[in-house]
């Protein structure tokens, strides 16, 4: 196990080198940082060589990001171009959306594979159908719908909800906003769940099960169940990363100040700085979150050994 770890460390650094630099390359390829600084007045030439300078702006791409990832391994995200260091930005905004995310990934755990275990275990029967009808729905409908309605109808007309989270997001007002975030994922749990579930019900090792006479709750959750949540787990660890990253639709419907609203005023105001680092750390968070599905496997099925 330690040297599969090690392994798959090594293997991720090419991979982190590959799409980090993609990345920069976009962002930076993208319109020039300082005159958006200025917004609709022209820039001082003067002022602008000074700051592309202080920006290593005047640089090739190639020694901009061989600079900018030497500062990143000492901890030095740089600074956004109103002279903000990029990681006092990180240590409000992150939180928060780790906070949603987690919200989020409890909603898909519980809710989905609930949903998915009854309908799997009740193939071709009403309940079964309906599910599956609501999970298409919810797939079918954006994200921004979904939101503004929810804003409206619980925040609003019914006031049940603040229609704004307030800047420190307490858990309590990001409920609604997490399920909203989960609410496809959620469907697509419920689905693999359901997929799952029905084929290995099927299994002989689940009949073999039963006909020793062990009770059918513990051949659902401990035979069942566990060899069922392969795939569920392989989807809810690449959603970890997708959550965080997606949650800018999310976050600005509710006024969320994480991840994915310092996202957009990085984008909007072309702050190149505080783009490339945000989404330097959801790489490594996505990556993370893939070794650490892998080694679930191990956990859920104990056939699976790493060498």
């Amino acid at each position: 196990m330690g040297r599969y770890v090690i392994r798959r460390l090594l293997q991720m650094i090419p991979v982190f080198i590959g799409t980090t630099f993609l990345i920069f390359v976009m962002v930076y390829a993208v319109g020039d940082p300082v005159n958006a600084m200025f917004g609709d007045r022209a820039p001082d030439p003067s002022t602008a060589a000074q700051l592309r300078a202080e920006f290593n702006l005047d640089k090739p791409v190639w020694q901009q990001y061989l600079l900018y990832m030497g500062k990143i391994f000492t901890g030095d995200f740089g600074n956004a171009f109103n002279g903000q260091p990029v990681t006092e930005l990180m240590s409000t905004a992150f939180p928060i959306t780790l906070r949603l995310t987690l919200i989020a990934i409890a909603f898909e755990i519980v809710i989905g594979i609930v949903l998915g275990v009854v309908t799997g275990l009740r193939r071709g029967r009403p309940v079964d159908t309906t599910v599956l009808m609501l999970t298409l729905v919810v797939i079918s409908v954006p994200t921004f719908v979904t939101g503004t309605l929810a804003q409206f109808v619980f925040g609003v007309k019914w006031g049940w909800i603040r229609p704004a989270v307030s800047p420190a997001a307490p858990a309590g007002e990001l409920l609604l906003p997490g399920l909203v975030l989960a609410l496809v994922s959620l469907a697509y749990v419920t689905r693999l769940t359901r997929t799952s579930i029905a084929e290995n019900a099927r299994a002989d090792y689940v009949r073999t099960a039963v006909a020793k006479g062990l009770p059918r709750s513990r051949v659902t959750v401990r035979h069942l169940l566990r060899n069922s949540l392969i795939p569920v787990v392989t989807f809810l660890g690449t959603d970890v990363g997708n959550l965080m990253a997606g949650a800018l639709v999310t976050e600005r419907i509710f006024n969320i100040q994480g991840v994915g609203f310092q996202l957009w005023q990085g984008i909007v105001r072309q702050n190149s700085p505080t783009v490339v680092g945000f989404v330097t750390i959801l790489v490594i968070v996505f990556l993370l979150a893939n070794l650490l599905v892998d080694l679930l496997y191990a956990v859920l099925d104990p056939r699976i050994r790493y060498v």
